[in-house]
């Protein structure tokens, strides 16, 4: 099928940016490229790299973009490795940075790529199917009290305890090997009454993917590195969609803006610490009415953004 991603928050992303004609842009979660084009129908002699882990998305924006041919790079990597991927190339600074951390379309509606609790599939969830770890072998090889630490911190669900313990017993019998199989294990261990609001998968399913694309390891020990690699009055935009990423994404920008560590009644900072820069985005962007009624996986998005010194 075609990779389609509906590129959220896209005009709030990229006037955020600030785009100059003569920048160095960085989307480190290219996707589609929706993102991508759109900041490099503002480059004149400016260069954007696009990164991505996903072969149909380096695929499917590639052929995108090569309508701007001279101004965009695109490089198969995760967005932990940038500063390394950039160095390849000859840049060690950039003057703005996008990640839009969203599950595309095509990786939720693709069936065999086992995202979705939608289609019958393998369990396999890998955003870069180079990578060993997948969603079977989480399943299938945890011991119960990891499964149950992963559902309940990932997926924040509140059956985690059961749906853990329901996973260990049915895999005793055979390995689970596909969605609809999990689908009956979770199903069975939520009680009757709590499976009205939404499907109960859902949760388990995140949680899953999550751990097995190490996404908020990946994002929690990338975002200082991101901002040391902006140019004074660059800036980084990051688009969320739960409040475990957004937690991280607030926390680490208030921290890179007010870092030090001295007891509030010193009356002069000691700790040497010194400010990065400023959060631009006092409370997170939102999608608008018109784009929450075109997209409503967009309705839990949110942007923010923090400004380089």
């Amino acid at each position: 099928m075609e990779f389609n991603h509906y590129s959220v928050l896209l005009s709030e992303a990229v006037e955020q940016l600030q785009v100059k004609p003569d920048g160095v842009y960085v989307d480190g979660t290219l996707g589609g490229g929706g993102h991508a084009y759109a900041v490099c129908s503002l480059l004149e002699t400016g260069h954007l790299y696009g990164i991505d882990q996903d072969e149909a998305a380096i695929q499917a924006a590639g052929e995108r973009l090569s309508v701007f041919p001279g101004r965009v790079t695109i490089l198969r990597d995760n967005y932990r490795n940038m500063k390394e991927a950039l160095y390849r190339e000859g840049v060690s600074s950039v003057d703005g940075i996008l990640l839009d951390l969203g599950v595309s379309s095509y990786q939720f509606d693709t069936a065999q790529r086992g995202f979705s609790y939608r289609f019958d599939a393998p369990l396999d969830m890998r955003m870069d199917a180079r990578q060993a770890l997948t969603a079977r072998e989480i399943v299938n090889g945890y011991s119960q009290a990891q499964l149950c630490r992963v559902i309940r911190e990932y997926g924040e669900e509140r059956f985690a305890a059961n749906i853990a313990k329901h996973i260990v017993l049915a895999r005793q019998d055979k390995p689970i090997e596909t969605t609809f199989e999990l689908n009956e294990i979770i199903k069975g261990a939520i009680p009757a009454r709590m499976r009205q609001n939404g499907h109960p998968s859902k949760q388990t399913f995140q949680a899953l993917r999550i751990e097995c694309n190490r996404e908020l390891e990946v994002l929690e020990e990338s975002l200082d590195g991101l901002i040391d690699l902006l140019n004074p009055g660059g800036r980084l935009c990051v688009i969320t969609f739960h409040s475990l990423e957004d937690r991280i994404v607030k926390n680490v920008f208030r921290n890179s803006e007010n870092p030090c560590t001295c007891p509030p009644d010193f009356p002069v900072c000691v700790c040497g610490n010194k400010s990065k820069g400023r959060t631009v985005t006092r409370k997170p962007i939102l999608p608008g009415g018109e784009e929450l009624a075109q997209n409503t996986r967009s309705r839990s998005a949110k942007l923010r953004v923090f400004e380089k010194k």
